[in-house]
């Protein structure tokens, strides 16, 4: 398949990096963990990220490779699907087959839309959410068999624990420990790896 052109990084972004490098050094982290870690907490602004974020490098590097063979990606809402800036995402959650399967099975809107968009895109997808926990519990008991799951849900209803079953599923994954997260920071994280695919 046809290599994406090289991201044109703006000032703004670089004078941003060099800020974030000079009160944090992230540089002991592996390439991809540290690739994730920087762009959450750039998105954020928040340097809690560094010591909060779970990453598995030999994960990141399969779902990288996962990337650069077309892997779809699928994200649980359009604030994050809108946030990936480089590639299509497939996202259920306004889908009306999500809303009648919703309707029929009494799941939440969230968790039908993992059902409908698996059934879209299949095995093999990187999955990202950053603002469901029941579209994240529903990520690893529905048997998606996910490149990577990027689980940064966002709330203190579900959110902590919902990436703590993520973490004891034994799914690729990245998430972090606390409540918080969100559609930005979850984007982040793949944009992170869709940029290291580019740049691989």
């Amino acid at each position: 398949m046809n290599r994406p052109a090289r991201r044109a990084v703006h000032p703004i972004e670089r004078e941003s990096y060099e800020i974030l490098r000079s009160r944090i050094d992230l540089t002991a982290l592996p390439p991809y963990t540290r690739a994730v870690t920087e762009r959450v907490v750039h998105a954020s602004a928040d340097l809690d990220y560094a010591a909060d974020l779970v990453c598995d490098e030999e994960a990141l590097a399969r779902a990288v490779r996962a990337l650069r063979e077309g892997a779809p990606m699928v994200a649980d809402v359009a604030m994050v699907a809108a946030g990936i800036t480089s590639r299509a995402v497939t996202c259920a959650i306004a889908d009306p087959r999500a809303a009648a399967l919703a309707k029929e099975t009494g799941l939440t809107r969230s968790a039908a839309a993992v059902r409908v968009a698996y059934g879209d895109a299949g095995p093999g997808a990187v999955w990202v959410v950053g603002c469901a926990p029941t579209a994240l519990f529903e990520v690893i008991e529905y048997g998606v068999a996910p490149a990577l799951v990027i689980g940064l849900p966002v709330g203190f209803v579900g959110a902590a624990e919902s990436k703590a079953a993520l973490r004891a599923s034994g799914l690729p994954a990245v998430s972090n420990i606390s409540e918080k997260g969100g559609s930005a920071v979850a984007a982040a994280a793949l944009n992170a790896l869709l940029y290291a695919e580019e740049d691989a």
